[in-house]
């Protein structure tokens, strides 16, 4: 006898994460009408369902965060810079800081007493 799955655990989001969720969704949904795309036509240029482009557009944050950017991509909706060849740059720099960074953080379980009787 199989056991039973266990249902998702529910996910909390911050009020400012689920606010920029809904403003980005809204952005996408003033884009396409701006364009005159219906949902449908988003939805398929996404290469996504009608239902995933109306939850986008209604900011839920459970939506994969490469579909909703392609979405405001291809409604002209700006993500972090609106010159894509200062977003390039951007890119590269930060590419740069991560490798001059730590590859890991490790913080110690226990404290070691400094040994200082020689």
């Amino acid at each position: 006898m199989s056991q039973p799955k266990e249902s998702p655990i529910a996910r909390s989001y911050s009020r400012y994460a689920r606010e920029a969720v809904a403003l980005l969704g809204q952005l996408i949904r003033t884009g396409r009408l701006e364009r005159k795309m219906s949902v449908a036509e988003l939805a398929s240029r996404v290469g996504i369902s009608r239902d995933m482009m109306q939850r986008i557009e209604q900011g839920d944050p459970r939506c994969t965060i490469g579909l909703v950017f392609e979405a405001a991509s291809i409604v002209g909706v700006p993500l972090f810079e609106e010159d894509r060849g200062r977003l390039t740059t951007r890119v590269a720099e930060q590419g740069e800081k991560l490798r001059l960074m730590p590859k890991s953080i490790r913080t110690s379980k226990t404290k070691r007493a400094v040994k200082d009787d020689f």
